[in-house]
């Protein structure tokens, strides 16, 4: 996860393919192992893109995830089958990034999504109409509507299908003849279209969605199943919040010092504990929050910080940058959470001299809020 230096000037965030495509063009330059049917890359320049690397000439790959190299080469595998991939974890544990990019390296460009939702109609999975055309011309293909997967299909790409168990049940099967048969049928034309090589799916699911849409066991069997988990370390997860802090803060053109990630450190270590419910000694243990506290939060604690530092602040992020962001990360259930939050601060944040001005600066926060 690292700057973009090939993004577009003026874009929030560019596409993958787009950020980064003088590495897969430099990728593909060297590349010359052998590719499987529409690949832009072979797996193994399609894994250094992901990972990160040097290249023969010199030319210096970014990493993108940073994470179990195995998980990733799987994934690769997966997909170079006829299998479709389901990336499976708590939120924040980077999936819908790690699909992005594999799209972006794999068909080169990474758009065909569909966004999963309790409203997510079968339309989505399968096509449409053009209601207009529907009626004056009857069923015919230039009044279909092709969806993303129905596009992926046809040009035997990937297509990434994000929160699959958010998507309703009835909805999520029409993935099955899809996945087993590579095969869409349009029964509305006497038709139906056929995967070319290189088409595959990259679906994405929360553990914590686990009982609000189980996947039948039919469409579980069409996936390969890679869980991504939380990063191993305290150092691997402030090198990932760094990064990422640092790419979003040079997109938002934020003039803030990070100082050294003294603060990203210290954040990463209070969602490290609360969410393992124990301090990184082992000495202590703690309640844990309803809330996940994934990397994800993590990240976005450290950019508001950096937002107050640079708009309100001397540029510098501190302990009164970062106390806002956290508390309202941790707090999500006003009751539960704020009990264990006070906890927290009491026995550890408390206890730990040079965590003091973070100590004060959260205590501060609760004060104004009383008074207000």
């Amino acid at each position: 996860m690292t700057d973009a230096p090939g993004a577009a000037i003026g874009i929030l965030r560019a596409h993958a393919e787009d950020a980064y495509a003088d590495e897969l063009v430099a990728l593909a330059a060297a590349d010359d192992r052998p590719r499987p049917p529409s690949w832009r890359l072979s797996p193994w320049a399609v894994t250094t893109y992901v990972l990160g690397g040097a290249l023969p000439d010199g030319t210096q790959i970014s990493p993108k995830y940073l994470g179990s190299a195995r998980l990733v080469e799987i994934a690769v595998a997966t997909l170079a089958t006829d299998r479709a991939l389901l990336l499976l974890g708590v939120p924040g544990t980077a999936k819908t990034w790690l699909g992005e990019h594999l799209a972006a390296a794999i068909s080169g460009s990474s758009t065909l999504v569909v966004q999963g939702t309790a409203g997510t109609p079968e339309e989505a999975l399968r096509y449409g109409w053009n209601y207009a055309r529907l009626l004056a011309e009857g069923p015919s293909r230039s009044a279909l509507v092709a969806g993303p997967v129905m596009r992926a299909m046809e040009s035997g790409s990937l297509v990434r299908v994000e929160e699959l168990t958010r998507i309703p049940s009835d909805v999520q099967d029409a993935l099955i003849t899809i996945l087993s048969e590579k095969t869409l049928p349009i029964p509305e034309l006497d038709a139906e279209v056929q995967a070319r090589k290189g088409f595959n799916v990259i679906a994405t699911a929360n553990n914590r969605d686990k009982g609000v849409n189980d996947l039948s066991s039919a469409l579980r069997r069409r996936f390969n199943t890679v869980v991504l988990p939380l990063p191993d370390s305290l150092e691997q997860e402030v090198e990932i919040v760094t990064t990422r802090v640092r790419s979003l803060g040079a997109a938002l053109e934020l003039p803030a010092d990070l100082a050294a990630l003294h603060e990203i450190r210290r954040v990463v270590t209070v969602m490290r504990e609360l969410r393992a419910g124990r301090t990184e000694d082992q000495r202590t243990s703690l309640k844990s929050p309803s809330a996940t506290l994934s990397t994800a939060e993590a990240i976005s604690v450290m950019t508001n910080g950096l937002s107050l530092a640079a708009h309100f602040g001397d540029g510098t992020v501190r302990a009164e940058d970062v106390a806002a962001g956290l508390v309202g990360a941790v707090i999500k259930d006003p009751v539960q959470d704020l009990v264990v939050w006070q906890e927290y601060l009491e026995t550890v944040v408390r206890n730990r001299p040079d965590w003091m001005d973070l100590y004060r600066a959260c205590r501060d926060l609760e004060t104004s809020d009383r008074s207000s």
